[in-house]
């Protein structure tokens, strides 16, 4: 059962550890199952961050939460501790999310109900928009085709997901590799 009062006081205790850390806090849960607790804790690196929150940051932040709770005893009993990040199936939701994943596919599902798929280009800072190239996929042998691109605001986003990108992985295609490697 989640523990929202819980996970409120864990996020007070660790948003200064975790911010001090270079990191975010992205999500804080708590879940009590009888006597036992788990402490499931979210992070992911600012938007002007280029690295990746690799393992060895994950462990770093890992000990400074654990000394940090333990100290401040926020969690009754016995708990056990996962700190991690959403990673790439997580929704993307605020700018930094769309900020780290430029260049990638996109499915982006609007307030208004509409959607729209593509490669996303960019991130405008000044109007906090996204913009997002439409790609319709290529048939048999043909590359996709690219549209205009479509400037949405963040306001205008309901929710929006990386799609794992495929393309160049499988084998050629017999007609277009056969043609692709004829002399004339």
């Amino acid at each position: 059962m989640a523990d929202a009062a819980a996970a409120g006081r864990v996020r007070e205790v660790l948003a200064p550890v975790v911010e001090a850390l270079g990191l975010v806090l992205e999500d804080v849960e708590v879940h009590r199952a009888g006597a036992r607790s788990t402490v499931d804790v979210a992070l992911d690196v600012p938007e002007d961050d280029e690295t990746d929150l690799d393992l060895d940051r994950v462990a770093d932040a890992t000990r400074a939460i654990s000394d940090a709770l333990d100290a401040r005893d926020v969690i009754a009993g016995h708990y056990t501790l996962e700190v991690g990040s959403r990673g790439l199936s997580r929704p993307l939701t605020e700018r930094r999310h769309f900020a780290r994943a430029v260049g990638r596919t996109v499915t982006v599902r609007l307030v208004d109900g509409g959607a729209i798929g593509g490669r996303l280009v960019d991130v405008d800072r000044d109007d906090d928009a996204i913009v997002v190239v439409p790609v319709t996929p290529g048939l048999k042998g043909r590359r996709p085709k690219e549209g205009e691109p479509v400037r949405i605001t963040l306001t205008d986003v309901r929710d929006a997901r990386v799609e794992v990108d495929l393309t160049g992985l499988g084998p050629v295609d017999d007609e277009a590799g056969a043609s692709a490697g004829q002399e004339s």
